[in-house]
């Protein structure tokens, strides 16, 4: 079995001028310290510009480990506060490690070892004081930083809001032109009614990320600090109109977000065998897939060995309201490009106009043109009349449907979340026709009507 040695451990953190004790000097007063008692074998465990506050530090790390395989039989250190500055893995050092494992624990500049009755009552007075020293100056850094946010200046030190860099010299925030641009652009998408998703393909930045930027209260020209927010001297880059309807938009996508399953069932139709996608639950998550890839019901199959892909229904449903929305965006392209399914009404009418041109053909079928009467003449005027009446109002209907759902498609960003599933679901029917899919690609197409 190989001889158990010392372990010299050392650290600095990243301030050395508050520790006060560099690596090389604590090395030398640990290394006398041995010498002195006759010790010869030694190892040096070092971490550099770590702090004291946690054990996430590599040599720590590996002398725990050195200390549970059985290597060490003592481990010395130059002050107390090199081992941690917390009360609690000094004692968790101590007891769960050290002691647990027959290792000595000796710090010299304090003059106590583990080893005797008197250093282990000592070490535990010694760590409170620790713990109460970084306590203290922790305190004093926190009442610091909420008076700067107190008086409206950024705090410094921290992640600087994404479009504005911080001025030193003023301790203020100031706007970055350039970044305001980008700001500003996916301020406008969203207030469209762009999905997070569709902002991340368009600008390559991650959809959380967007987010995050965009509901920064610092951009309300506010400091936020420990769940309090202060007026601030920098400029704001968006109104509180702007931020209200940017907070409603996500409360109300995140509210309706569930009940958006199953919104395109019967639409979507696989690109490469022609059978309808269906919806289905998949653990947390609803994914769409083709029909002929679904066995037990054989009736819908059209190609067993179909390839394409399941979807998750979420990208579909964004893809779709993406497009949708874009519709107010161009209302000549709208017009031109895209007719509206006829809605009950006007079916109702159409229905009663070949019932009396039915009527009308009958009457002329049945008797000839000499034999027919006065008061069936005027029967048939009266109907030709009451045709032309509905045709006329069939007319008119479909221009005010035409003209109000313009006006809804218009706006429809900003109402859509506010729509029962049902009137969702009937505009959908309404305007579209069919999406496509084939593999990662999607067509989406509309009731088009080429004028």
């Amino acid at each position: 079995m190989e001889d158990k040695i010392k372990a010299l451990y050392v650290r600095v953190s990243t301030d050395v001028q508050v520790d006060g004790y560099s690596i090389d000097a604590q090395i030398e007063s640990l290394e006398n310290y041995v010498k002195s008692q006759g010790w010869s074998d030694y190892v040096v465990y070092k971490d550099p510009g770590f702090s004291g506050k946690d054990l996430k530090r590599p040599a720590i790390t590996r002398l725990i480990s050195d200390c549970e395989e059985g290597k060490i039989d003592m481990v010395l250190v130059f002050k107390l506060d090199r081992l941690s500055r917390s009360q609690k893995d000094t004692l968790f050092l101590i007891e769960e490690v050290f002691n647990a494992h027959n290792v000595g624990f000796i710090s010299i500049r304090e003059r106590f070892d583990t080893t005797s009755p008197f250093g282990k009552a000592m070490i535990g007075v010694l760590s409170v004081f620790a713990q109460l020293e970084r306590e203290t100056i922790l305190e004093r850094t926190r009442i610091g930083l909420k008076k700067r946010a107190e008086d409206g200046y950024w705090r410094g030190g921290g992640k600087t809001p994404f479009a504005y860099d911080y001025d030193e010299s003023s301790g203020m925030l100031k706007i970055n032109p350039s970044r305001k641009v980008i700001f500003d652009l996916l301020k406008t998408l969203r207030l469209q009614g762009y999905s997070y998703a569709k902002l991340e393909k368009i600008t390559g930045y991650d959809e959380a990320w967007i987010q995050g930027i965009l509901n920064a209260k610092t951009n309300l020209g506010k400091i936020p600090y420990k769940g309090e927010v202060y007026e601030g001297r920098h400029e704001a880059i968006i109104t509180e109109e702007e931020y209200e309807e940017l907070r409603h938009i996500d409360e109300l996508r995140s509210k309706n977000k569930n009940a958006r399953h199953y919104l395109l069932s019967g639409k979507i139709i696989c690109g490469y065998c022609g059978a309808k996608y269906r919806y289905q639950k998949w653990g947390k998550r609803i994914v769409c897939y083709c029909y002929s890839q679904q066995k037990s019901k054989p009736k819908y199959i059209k190609d067993e060995m179909c390839p394409n892909i399941r979807i998750d229904s979420y990208e579909i449903e964004d893809a779709f309201l993406n497009e949708l929305f874009m519709m107010r965006l161009n209302k000549e392209l709208f017009e031109h490009s895209h007719a509206l399914l006829n809605l009950d009404v006007s079916e109702k009418l159409n229905e009663q106009i070949k019932e009396i041109q039915k009527r009308i053909d009958n009457l002329i079928q049945v008797l000839s043109e000499d034999f027919i009467s006065d008061d069936i003449k005027k029967e048939i005027s009266k109907l030709t009349k009451r045709r032309e009446t509905l045709e006329k109002e069939l007319k008119d209907l479909k221009e005010d449907v035409k003209k109000e759902t313009i006006s809804h498609i218009n706006d429809l960003s900003k109402v859509w979340y506010q729509l029962t599933k049902g009137e969702q679901r009937s505009l959908i029917l309404e305007l579209l026709d069919k999406i496509i899919i084939t593999n990662h690609h999607l067509d989406i197409y509309w009731n088009v009507s080429k004028s």
